[in-house]
């Protein structure tokens, strides 16, 4: 799947390659003019290719759905990643007033664990199965550091959302005339 980039592109920006979603509840690629599978789509997302979904008729952008689509496809095929209690929780947090942070939390989180797994990927070329072994034991100290590293990072975001969360507080009082 070769993502072709318009005459017009910039040269560095990736042309998000537009996948149409018609009624049928088929997939269009409109970059390969051919109908894929959801399993086609997940592929686009491991090889961070980018793509957006759009409704064939409204234009719609339906891409946040079919990632849900796919993430539920994944949780229902025996290896499920979150537990009911964190799916729970996560559902709780809609409508709450922390909704918006968490969301913010969660990607940045993620995004700090995703660095770790390049990091970590980046120091085991090479590696002979035991020597990974040795790496992956969470007594060496170099796994430490990292995931020392990752546990500061997550603080951090943490007490940002904290703080801002404060300044939001004493924003709004502030407007209704309160003070702290």
């Amino acid at each position: 799947m070769q993502n072709k980039k318009p005459s017009g592109a910039r040269q560095g920006t990736p042309v998000p390659r537009i996948i149409k979603k018609y009624p049928n509840r088929r997939l269009y690629d409109t970059d390969t003019s051919t109908y894929i599978t959801l399993a086609e789509v997940r592929h686009l997302v491991m090889d961070s290719e980018p793509f957006v979904v759009r409704d064939a008729k409204t234009n719609e952008d339906l891409t946040r759905s079919i990632l849900l689509q796919i993430i539920l496809e994944a949780e229902a095929g025996g290896a499920p990643m979150f537990t009911e209690a964190v799916l729970a929780n996560i559902i709780r947090f809609y409508g709450n007033a922390m909704q918006g942070f968490m969301g913010t939390y969660l990607e940045k989180n993620v995004q700090a664990f995703m660095d770790l797994q390049t990091k970590m990927s980046e120091q085991a070329k090479g590696l002979t199965p035991e020597m990974l072994a040795q790496l992956m034991n969470m007594q060496s100290p170099m796994m430490q550091g990292m995931m020392g590293s990752y546990v500061e990072q997550s603080k951090s975001m943490f007490v940002q959302m904290q703080e801002q969360m404060r300044k939001q507080t004493e924003q709004m009082l502030g407007a209704f005339g309160l003070k702290r």
